[in-house]
């Protein structure tokens, strides 16, 4: 084949001015306050709404090799932690960039890969110091409030006075935005062991209803108190909020007539609605800002740590949690629901309602529903072309043998419900259809582990295989409604929850009216709930809001302008020391730049700085603050606790200790930078790209063609 040779190891260096170019698509991913984009699908016309690396990468047209290196790297982080995409992504375009230069200058290769390695393994080391206790950043964020009591009102509801803090008043109508509504907590119709669902677990919002009461109360003595309740009305108040929806008079506020939607209470009045711990603080750090999924979160944390009565393990378990995402509705309705809540046709309705309040037969699938399904193991005879399997008395189709087949044998053990991992023949769906028997197709292995535990129902790769202790019972069927009991008919799909006495699943419901941002809700609920995991797993988090990247800023800075060598590796160790002398610094200063070029950027991107020139004053004026405190991590820690590292003067009551606090993930964000710079120096390393294959004429005949020698 005609091959084409080119050099990417020149002073621009192609390779790495691609990565930069690739990276430099998703900076506005950077931070809290992401920007959106949109992915428009030139053939179908259809878009997608994204905020995210792995979105992005994965919609881009990555045809060249470096491109597929960087979507290796972004799905391989994905892969392993659900976080840290978007700071892996911009720091490749960084240090792409930082490594530019110091090719510009004529650094070499060499000390440029051993200096930059050896200054990231030394960045790991000094951020240690940083990392926080996962017990010690729940007691710090439950302590920093008013400790939440439990009261029960005149209608049953439950309500809590956490918020009675001015500071957290200000904070809280300050972060909700106009357009949020209550999470409500779908209730069971079913009686089983875990259908007191909303006895023990209440909307992360029901306690904020409480608060336009305990404000009320504040000078009005004769409801300053509730007999029984044990709130009383904070003293620090003197004024009350009239602005905010969510603290206005309760019988006027909208928000806190809906609190009828909760029909439950907690069963102690020690009860706590966060979680064992402060769970649900530390999902509120971890959230980044994105409420409607924190609320979910906390929801679901609640309800897990009830279930486990709180003994002492404080794991979230993802595997018993599924998302179902329903089109049409207002995001206000999303909430968590008991049991597996999925799509399902206006035919599969129609069934549904047939089973109204009575007990099914369940099966389970592990594998596909068609004619043609052979599992992993099963291997064709050799040099053999199957025909027809077998003949037909009846003269029919071969496929209407094996259809009849089928539903004789899930008719004669009268199963009601089927669950199938993998895709369901449609021709088989109908004829099931037309029989009162309930298949749904593409069910998560998770969900058929939770039924297969409820209902002792055994799974089986093939009908044929079926017999009657394969059987599961005692699973039900019905379709959801929203929190008010209204039933969702959408047209092409509806939404059904599936589930049976005992199951631990829940599903987190997410309702959007635009289709093209129910990817996007997915993607937010996913990322912070792995969040939450992965902190759980390390048992510590990192401060966020850039206080781990403005120490490895300043100890590279320190160690740039230090004589000697960054650190003991043996790399460096063989490096000639004209080398060192000469390139040490301008490297350091290099990997420094990508630091600096981050804090710039999520400064920017969260509104606290107008630019990028002014975002680096500030950076650099935190780092002379850190360098004066004689020790920069005793000074951003002491920031975190007060509220924010890279806060302005210029921001409303800078002197006072927030509540606000973020927390980010320490193994995600660590092996983020990793994966990061090994691919920048992989790419660095990379001394020719050689074209293989029929592309002969199309180099020929492209702009760049005098970059090529053709073999």
């Amino acid at each position: 084949l005609p091959m084409a040779f080119r050099d990417v190891n020149a002073r621009r260096h192609i390779g790495l001015q691609q990565l930069s170019a690739l990276a430099s698509t998703g900076r506005t991913f950077l931070g809290p306050m992401k920007s959106h984009k949109f992915i428009v699908d030139e053939i179908t016309s259809q878009s997608t709404l994204i905020c995210s690396a792995v979105r992005l990468i994965e919609s881009l047209d990555l045809t060249s090799s470096v491109g597929q290196l960087l979507n290796e790297t972004i799905q391989a982080q994905n892969k392993e932690f659900k976080t840290g995409m978007s700071t892996l992504l911009f720091l490749v375009g960084a240090w792409s960039n930082a490594v530019v230069e110091c090719l510009q200058q004529n650094v070499p290769v060499p000390a440029i890969v051993s200096v930059m390695s050896e200054g990231l393994n030394s960045c790991c080391e000094r951020v240690q110091c940083l990392q926080i206790p996962i017990h010690d950043v729940k007691k710090e964020l439950c302590s920093s409030k008013v400790r939440p009591k439990v009261f029960e009102s005149k209608t049953g509801q439950v309500g809590r006075d956490g918020l009675t803090n001015p500071w957290n008043l200000l904070c809280f109508q300050r972060d909700i935005s106009a357009t949020e509504e209550v999470i409500p907590i779908k209730p069971c119709s079913h009686q089983g062991d875990y259908c007191n669902f909303n006895k023990f677990l209440v909307s992360p919002l029901a306690g904020f209803g409480s608060v336009a009461s305990v404000v009320k109360a504040v000078g009005d003595k004769s409801s300053s108190a509730q007999s029984g309740s044990g709130v009383t009305a904070s003293s620090c108040i003197t004024q009350k909020l009239t602005h905010s929806r969510h603290f206005s008079t309760p019988g006027k506020s909208r928000f806190a007539s809906q609190q009828g939607n909760f029909q439950g209470h907690l069963s102690g009045p020690s009860a706590d609605l966060c979680g064992c711990c402060g769970l649900g603080h530390l999902a509120v750090a971890l959230s980044h800002g994105n409420q409607t999924s924190v609320k979910l979160l906390q929801s679901i944390a609640a309800y897990q740590q009830e279930r486990a009565g709180c003994s002492g393990s404080s794991q979230v378990n993802i595997a018993e949690i599924v998302t179902c995402c329903v089109l049409g509705l207002p995001e206000s309705y999303s909430c968590v629901s008991p049991g597996f809540v999925t799509l399902v046709s206006p035919e599969q309705a129609t069934v549904i309602k047939h089973f109204a309040d009575k007990r099914l037969r369940v099966l389970l699938v592990d594998g596909d529903l068609t004619e043609g399904y052979r599992h992993l193991g099963f291997n064709r005879p050799p040099n053999v072309r199957t025909i027809l399997e077998r003949p037909s008395p009846q003269g029919g189709r071969a496929g209407d043998v094996w259809l009849s087949r089928m539903s004789d044998i899930l008719m004669s053990f009268e199963v009601n419900l089927v669950l199938v991992k993998g895709s369901v023949c449609k021709s088989f769906m109908e004829r099931c259809i037309a029989s009162r028997i309930l298949v749904i197709g593409s069910v998560a292995r998770d969900v058929l582990c939770a039924f297969r535990a409820a209902t002792g129902a055994q799974a089986v790769t093939y009908l044929s295989q079926l017999n009657a202790s394969s059987i599961g019972n005692g699973a039900w069927a019905e379709l959801w409604k929203t929190s008010d009991g209204r039933a969702v008919d959408l047209g092409e799909l509806l939404p059904a929850r599936i589930s049976a006495g005992g199951i631990p699943l829940l599903t987190a419901v997410l309702t959007t009216a635009l289709p093209s941002k129910a990817q996007l809700l997915e993607d937010q609920f996913w990322t912070l709930l792995y969040r939450l995991h992965h902190a759980l797993k390390d048992g510590k988090v990192f401060p966020g809001g850039g206080a781990v990247e403005l120490l490895c800023l300043s100890h590279i800075q320190a160690l740039a302008e230090q004589p000697g060598r960054p650190g003991n590796d043996k790399a460096v160790r063989e490096l000639p020391s004209p080398w060192l002398a000469e390139y040490k610094s301008m490297v350091l200063q290099a990997l420094a730049s990508g630091w600096k070029r981050y804090l710039s950027v999520l400064l920017c991107n969260t509104a606290k700085a107008s630019s990028e020139l002014e975002a680096g004053a500030s950076v650099d004026h935190h780092l002379q603050k850190a360098a004066a405190c004689g020790s920069p991590s005793a000074y951003i820690l002491e920031a975190f606790r007060r509220g924010g590292v890279l806060r302005s003067g210029s921001e409303p009551f800078p002197d006072q200790v927030t509540d606000l606090k973020v927390c980010d993930n320490v193994a995600a964000k660590t092996e983020a930078w990793r994966r990061a710079l090994d691919l920048v120096l992989l790419v660095l390393q990379t001394d020719a790209e050689i074209i293989t294959g029929p592309r002969r004429n199309q180099i020929l005949n492209s702009p760049v063609s005098s970059e090529f020698i053709f073999l």
